[in-house]
């Protein structure tokens, strides 16, 4: 068993020290904020840190202070010592990534009411000093040793803070109208009638009639107030709901109870279909909990295993979407499994050309990187710790996966290990597709279909 153990006033030297290494992560931030109720945007907001002095999220000033009162309290004097004053003097910002050394110097003692004073100094992985001061302290007189107790695991989560900004974003536009491709189960039809109460979309139910009438009644319903559109089976559905498309009865498709592949033969048929110059690519938003924006990966459900060529428009699908999503300048990470080119890794060798293409103007609007691993493109820990210098790393809006099976798992245990919530659509097309899944929830098909509505808008107020 571990213990914690003091120095009592008479062990206590002149000269003695003790120190301790913390590195700043995004969560101790939020922590530090949870607890004080300091919502100062300059440590919560990564939009609004850019326009300060400082130009990124820095920690607040008693973070740090925080660390010499841990020292203090648990190491020289530590337990059993009683805190009588401190100063402090903050001489440069701590932020993301940072490695912070705390140390502390007894500069002196008083025998008749056992106080110690000592130096207290704080520096980052450069060696430059962000904070200095003194403390004073009254020094236990009785040792103490304890066994030293296991702190609980804490999670700070905001399970749906993209979700309730897309949905915010989504507000201003009139609904759609959205073609929904055979609703005859109760996730499809329910998930079109909920974003058709939310605001977001007026629903064309294109499916044989009798069925989409029997779930309606089997979950309590009511459809008058929207249009059934009767067509026998699934196949003929999804070659008049891309009709319908074509001639602008809608302008967004949503898929229902049929398979992902019999909606995207119609869309993608080369005399009927809704192609256009690009190649269709699919993007997964994510929001993370323990990431602090709206997370794009792309592709991850159309695209098996693209060439460069193919990239390249995968990429610029992703960048329009996240600017319509109002991210100015999004970052786009390039992933592989190493940072390095090498021909051994084809991933490797597409992302250096990719950012050199980005260099010429081929792709535009966004920042790309790469190759980066998965944990330097989310983590700026991980990206310091390697000594990555880069404008992506840590930052990352998209993530360009090698191939579909690595942005699936990527997505999916995203969503199932570490609480996010995913909504997708389809790019590329003449007009954006929702594709659900069966286990999508309520809040994946509203975000997917408020996406669809602001690409929709967007595309209106360009042609106008």
């Amino acid at each position: 068993m571990e213990y914690i153990e003091n120095r009592t006033y008479d062990e206590i030297k002149v000269g003695d020290t003790a120190s301790l290494v913390r590195t700043l992560k995004p969560e101790d931030i939020q922590l530090f904020a949870a607890m004080s109720g300091d919502i100062n945007p300059a440590y919560l907001d990564p939009e609004y840190a850019k326009s300060n002095m400082f130009h990124e999220v820095i920690a607040h000033g008693m973070w740090g202070g925080a660390l010499i009162s841990t020292v203090l309290g648990t190491q020289l004097p530590g337990p059993g010592t009683i805190y009588l004053d401190q100063s402090l003097h903050f001489a440069r910002p701590v932020t993301l990534g940072d490695t912070i050394t705390v140390t502390i110097i007894v500069t002196g003692k008083f025998e008749h009411h056992h106080h110690v004073t000592l130096d207290c100094q704080c520096v980052n992985q450069n060696g430059l000093v962000v904070m200095r001061g003194t403390a004073e302290v009254m020094a236990p007189r009785d040792k103490v040793r304890r066994p030293r107790i296991a702190l609980p695991g804490v999670r700070v989560t905001d399970k749906t803070s993209q979700y309730r900004r897309l949905i915010a974003m989504a507000e201003e536009p009139a609904p759609i109208p959205m073609a929904v491709v055979h609703p005859c189960d109760s996730q499809s039809l329910l998930g079109a009638l909920e974003a058709a109460k939310a605001n977001l979309i007026v629903p064309f139910l294109i499916g044989p009639e009798a069925k989409i009438r029997a779930v309606a009644r089997a979950e309590d319903v009511d459809l008058s107030p929207y249009k059934i559109i009767d067509v026998a089976h699934s196949h003929a559905a999804a070659n008049l709901a891309v009709a319908m498309a074509r001639d602008g009865t809608v302008q967004a498709l949503m898929k229902g109870s049929l398979h992902t592949d019999e909606l995207m033969a119609e869309v993608i048929a080369s005399e009927t279909g809704l192609r256009t110059a690009r190649r269709i690519s699919h993007v997964f938003l994510m929001d993370v909990p323990t990431y602090p924006r709206m997370l794009l990966i792309t592709d991850a459900a159309i695209n098996i295993n693209p060439s460069l060529e193919e990239k390249v428009d995968i990429v610029q699908n992703a960048i329009d979407l996240a600017q319509v999503l109002q991210v100015g300048e999004p970052k786009v990470a390039i992933l592989s499994a190493v940072e390095l080119v090498t021909p051994k890794l084809r991933s490797t060798l597409d992302a250096a050309a990719l950012c050199k293409m980005a260099d010429r103007g081929q792709i535009t609007g966004g920042v790309l990187d790469g190759p980066l691993a998965f944990d330097n493109a989310v983590s700026i820990v991980a990206a310091k710790t390697k000594g990555i210098k880069s404008a992506v790393a840590g930052h990352a809006d998209i993530l360009l996966v090698p191939d579909l099976e690595a942005g699936n798992m990527i997505a999916k245990q995203l969503e199932y290990l570490a609480n996010a919530q995913a909504a997708g659509i389809v790019l590329g097309a003449r007009v954006p597709i929702v594709l659900t899944s069966r286990a999508d929830t309520v809040q994946t098909r509203l975000a997917s279909c408020a996406v669809a509505l602001l690409l929709a808008y967007h595309r209106r107020k360009k042609g106008a």
